[in-house]
């Protein structure tokens, strides 16, 4: 969809509260021009980004965002636009006469900074935003943009996800933007409160627990809390004529999943399987890293699944297509739950870092499935070794990922960043033996939990607790374009690269 038209500047008017001096003289300064001199003495507005080699566009500099507060009323039918306030606290940076936010797909139609009305127009897929006061670095800075949230649109562009009875997200890789006002990287992770309005015969999930609910005659108002700080890409609201089932997981964890109503009973088999799930991932790696966990069983052909923060999106279809075998569900099941530990409570601090994410989270879907099904792991790595040149061709290696696609930003999740790099986890166990690996994987989780972490770090880690120089080992297994020999099997041997193929995000 093409961006948001530009909007003509509000006027900038003073804040009758009192105000620090310095910037209370910076508010008197600026009033007594006019708005439109103020912003002839600006740059002409641009769309920024934090320089991710993959989305250069994406994320934007000079501020950290600390909290998000989204309210947003559904309408009762998911072709219509809902009715939108977002807030965002945050802290700035460096001394910003504007800030841009990542935003399109909607209409704004107020703005404020500090409880000041601000002028605001669009660049791209930037709001780009001028304080009636400029912001000094270290300085707290509170924005609230009054907009709509559009649902409609191509399926694949991600955001809204229409689903048979309401709505659900799909916000990976950088659709969030779609939905709501943001700094729209993984980079900057920030806590999120949810605050749904809905006819009050249906029900809304989003992600963490619930803090409040208040029905106002036709109209429910749904409150939700992260415990933890969460990427924008993680975020998750599902709306529709759902049942919340509640279990409990390890050490009383609470469990709940959202599905359709009617498939209450149809669902249970593959629900009643998580509290063992997370009690087989937390013996792999250690305790779950947040504060609730689940499933969200949508009714929608999305083509993937997706390991949205505490309540992990599924297409119905996943559960109910005869063709997939049990073993199968249950390894896609455990690859979104492993999501938890690798992408979403350790987020990669780029793009560039996304194997860190699929990798691990097919490397313990393929350790579950040969402990639990008999399916073995060293046949499935020795096939995506022989794939795995020409994944790289496809592809680039799987550190150094080729951008996706104009128009198609889901196409960066190739094989390579699946079994192409749950391979070089396969090669790191070879080579630095069984339990130096799996103290390098606690440790991991342990070290980066709730931040983010790059290549590097992992590759430095690695290098301690294997107690040497792995810097040629990693080199050759993350950047080059050829796959290296594999430590241990001399004779496996890769296909040709004319043998690649691509495929969406599987799981």
């Amino acid at each position: 969809m093409p961006p948001t038209p530009p909007v003509q500047p509000t006027p900038l008017v003073p804040d009758p509260r009192p105000r620090p001096r310095a910037r209370w003289l910076r508010a008197a300064v600026l009033v007594a021009a006019s708005a439109g001199l103020v912003a002839a003495a600006l740059p002409a507005p641009a769309p920024l980004g934090i320089g991710d080699p993959l989305f250069p566009y994406l994320g934007n500099p000079g501020y950290d965002v600390l909290a998000y507060d989204l309210a947003l009323t559904y309408p009762g039918v998911n072709t219509k636009p809902l009715a939108a306030v977002t807030r965002i606290d945050a802290l700035a940076t460096e001394d910003l006469e504007r800030l841009n936010l990542d935003f399109t797909h909607g209409t704004v139609s107020a703005v404020t900074v500090d409880d000041l009305p601000a002028a605001y127009t669009s660049s791209g897929e930037d709001l780009i935003v001028t304080p009636a006061v400029p912001i000094d670095a270290g300085e707290p800075i509170e924005i609230t943009v009054t907009h709509t949230s559009d649902p409609t649109g191509p399926a694949d562009t991600g955001g809204w996800v229409r689903t048979g009875d309401g709505l659900a997200m799909a916000n990976q890789a950088d659709a969030a933007h779609r939905v709501f006002p943001s700094n729209d990287h993984p980079a900057d992770k920030a806590y999120f409160t949810f605050r749904i309005t809905a006819p009050s015969a249906l029900t809304a999930v989003a992600n963490g627990l619930p803090t409040g609910r208040d029905s106002h005659g036709a109209t429910t108002t749904w409150t939700y809390r992260t415990r933890h700080p969460m990427a924008t890409e993680l975020a998750q609201i599902s709306i529709g004529s759902s049942t919340v089932v509640h279990r409990a997981g390890p050490r009383g964890l609470p469990v709940r999943d959202v599905v359709r109503t009617a498939d209450r009973e149809l669902m249970e088999p593959w629900l009643r399987k998580t509290p063992g799930q997370l009690e087989w991932m937390e013996r792999q790696v250690g305790p779950y890293p947040f504060e609730t966990y689940g499933v969200l069983v949508a009714d929608a052909d999305t083509g993937f699944e997706l390991e949205t923060q505490t309540l992990s999106l599924f297409e119905r279809g996943l559960f109910t297509e005869p063709g997939y075998p049990e073993w199968y569900v249950d390894s896609i099941m455990v690859h979104e739950l492993a999501h938890q530990w690798f992408g979403d409570s350790v987020s990669p601090r780029t793009w560039s870092d996304l194997w860190l994410n699929e990798g691990h989270a097919s490397w313990y879907e393929a350790l579950y499935a040969e402990e639990k099904a008999g399916k073995s792991l060293e046949r499935r790595m020795k096939a995506a070794y022989a794939a795995s040149d020409g994944w790289r061709a496809d592809g680039g290696p799987p550190a150094a990922p080729e951008p996706p696609s104009p128009g198609h930003k889901i196409s960066l999740f190739r094989p390579v960043v699946y079994d192409g790099s749950a391979l070089v986890l396969y090669a790191l166990r070879q080579e630095i033996g069984t339990e130096a690996f799996r103290r390098l994987e606690r440790r991991w989780v342990a070290d980066h939990r709730d931040g983010t972490a790059t290549t590097a770090d992992f590759t430095a880690l690695a290098a301690e607790i294997a107690g040497r120089d792995l810097t040629a080992f990693f080199r050759a297994w993350l950047y080059a374009a050829k796959t290296p020999p594999m430590p241990g099997h001399p004779d496996w041997r890769t296909r040709p690269a004319g043998a690649a193929r691509t495929a969406q995000k599987p799981g």
